[in-house]
């Protein structure tokens, strides 16, 4: 059992800010929305500040239940996904809903799609209706667009019953609105009345922790491992031909990208390096702003304000100036940094650790002789590196205010069922479909036909998922390499202060750092200077940077840090 297209779990769009929809809720929270998405309380009440952790949030979170249906073939270790090397036949798959929760109800579900969406009535969605016993109406909106319909339904009296939310759309007013629009889930899921839905309560409770909104477990999340997901990719077979050494540093990557950079062949040692820099300086995490900041020698700093920022900048700002990175890279959003790597127009290049299998089974058959391989992220001077821990979930499920408490089990038996971890009868039927109509299976394993492409989207996974894991047994080499560099690089992984906990900034400043993301791009590229940057962190500062530090201060000081 493997998947053989990317799920939600591995994959997802890249970090965007998505602004244009908090403008729209503003109205619908104005006035005494909380602040705070991870508020203090019981799990019945709402604050308007604080944070929910310690034995405040002990009294919300779920009861942690673990599961043994199958073991992994490489067990997680230092915050790495479990790695799953060896098919299971289908007949041996064991069932972890042994009966239908659902009662029959009808639960409607918007939610963001990347791709056309399936008909309605299509044969997946009815048989995990079936399976599940609760109707589905989905309310599929494009991905990339799901930002301004968010925001709108946010704003409106018509909100469906299900509601998904990635962790990239909580920016402006939408957690406030979160706050005001979703229905509390603890008085169904906190400590032991999740064990009605042993899925859930197999769930990693750093996942839950971060589902904690307004003082209350809102959310259904989806979990993820903590360890950094970009990998500097490299293309192995052309470092081997070329006798080419694996770069221990940024002067060594330097050094190594000007020798192998020939315009006039048309390659280029490297794409743009951005998201590896700040791993390889050791800079506090940019995927969530609430982990922009942590302790420094007694003090809360913020990222933007660090000189393993500026220094990070600086170097990717020579690799510009040294014309080793692909033109194309310089100009943004021209073309595709992957297609690029596997044309061998950039040896180099960064992005999610999904795209090892993605991009290791599309050339396959294309170019038998392709290789890849994922580098270690050095420290930048050639020490050890400094890295950052992620949230442990970022995409999460909430439920209507307005539901009825049928409506709410229903959604939670669907949660329940697309939880089902590896090795389960549901999880085949959640990534594959039916037998025959959307997949075949092939010396033991399932293999996904074009229906199966079209229609098993990997919806339901937005509604529920199980432990982080990585699955490809057709490719056991790639899931080896996969889950052991995590392991490799959770070695060397810190949880910062505020790491786990969902964190809505007040209002007034809100929207303070969003520029800083444009202003990176220009330094690097050679239109502005790192002067400017200082400069804006001068003026980010003066407009409320100090201010804000001092509110998340005291939100340390009166919650403590989820960390552990």
């Amino acid at each position: 059992m493997t998947p053989n297209s990317p799920s939600p779990r591995s994959s997802g769009p890249s970090r965007r800010s998505f602004l244009s929809s908090t403008a729209v809720v503003a109205a619908a929270v104005a006035g005494g929305a909380p602040l705070l998405a991870a508020c203090g309380g019981d799990g019945q009440s709402e604050r308007k500040d604080g944070a929910t952790s310690g034995k405040d949030a002990a009294r919300i979170l779920p009861t942690y239940v673990p599961q043994d249906i199958v073991k992994p073939d490489i067990p997680a270790k230092n915050g790495s996904s479990a790695g799953f090397t060896t098919a299971i036949a289908t007949a041996r798959l064991k069932a972890s809903v042994p009966r239908k929760l659902g009662k029959g109800g009808t639960v409607k579900v918007m939610a963001p799609l990347w791709g056309s969406p399936p008909k309605s009535d299509n044969p997946w969605y009815r048989a995990m209706d079936e399976a599940i016993g609760v109707r589905t109406q989905w309310q599929n909106q494009d991905g990339n667009t799901y930002d301004e319909k968010l925001g709108a339904v946010l704003a409106s009296s018509e909100i469906p019953d299900v509601v998904v939310v990635p962790g990239w759309n909580l920016t402006g007013k939408i957690p406030s609105a979160v706050n005001a629009k979703f229905a509390d889930l603890g008085p169904y899921l906190s400590g032991d009345k999740v064990k009605e839905y042993p899925n859930l309560a197999a769930v990693p409770t750093d996942a839950w922790q971060r589902s904690i909104f307004g003082g209350a477990l809102r959310g259904v999340p989806m979990p993820a491992s903590y360890v950094i997901n970009i990998v500097p990719y490299y293309r192995r077979d052309v470092f081997e031909q070329r006798g080419y050494q694996v770069p221990r540093s940024a002067d060594e990557f330097l050094g190594w990208a000007k020798e192998a950079t020939s315009a006039k062949a048309k390659v280029w040692a490297c794409d743009d390096m951005k998201w590896t820099a700040f791993n390889a300086f050791g800079v506090f995490p940019g995927s969530d702003k609430a982990l922009w900041w942590d302790m420094v020698d007694g003090k809360l700093v913020n990222r933007v304000e660090t000189e393993e920022y500026l220094e990070a900048l600086e170097w990717v700002r020579k690799l510009y100036a040294a014309n080793v990175v692909h033109p194309d890279a310089k100009a943004q959003n021209q073309g595709d940094s992957g297609n690029r790597f596997t044309a061998g127009q950039v040896l180099v290049y960064n992005n999610d650790l999904s795209h090892w299998y993605v991009k290791s089974i599309e050339q396959a058959t294309q170019n038998p002789d392709f290789a890849m391989a994922g580098m270690d992220v050095f420290g930048h001077d050639g020490s050890a590196p400094r890295l950052y821990a992620q949230q442990p979930a970022n995409i999460f499920a909430f439920v209507s205010k307005q539901a009825s408490e049928a409506v709410v089990r229903d959604f939670l038996a669907v949660a329940n069922f697309c939880a089902a971890p590896y090795g389960t009868k549901e999880r085949l039927l959640t990534d594959y479909g039916v037998e025959g109509t959307h997949h075949t299976v092939q010396k033991g394993m399932p293999v996904k036909n074009d229906t199966g492409h079209l229609q098993v989207t990997g919806a339901f996974d937005l509604l529920g998922d199980p432990a982080s894991y990585l699955a490809h047994p057709d490719r056991p080499d790639i899931v080896k390499a996969q889950v052991e560099w995590q392991q490799r690089m959770g070695a060397f992984t810190k949880k910062t202060a505020f790491y786990g906990l969902t964190v809505t900034e007040p209002n007034r400043w809100t929207n303070l750092a969003d520029d800083f993301e444009q202003l990176e791009d220009d330094v690097v590229r050679g239109r502005k200077k790192v002067s400017d940057v200082q400069q804006a962190v001068s003026e980010w500062r003066s407009k409320g940077g100090d201010q804000l530090r001092d509110w998340y201060r005291k939100l340390l000081d009166d919650a403590g840090s989820a960390a552990n």
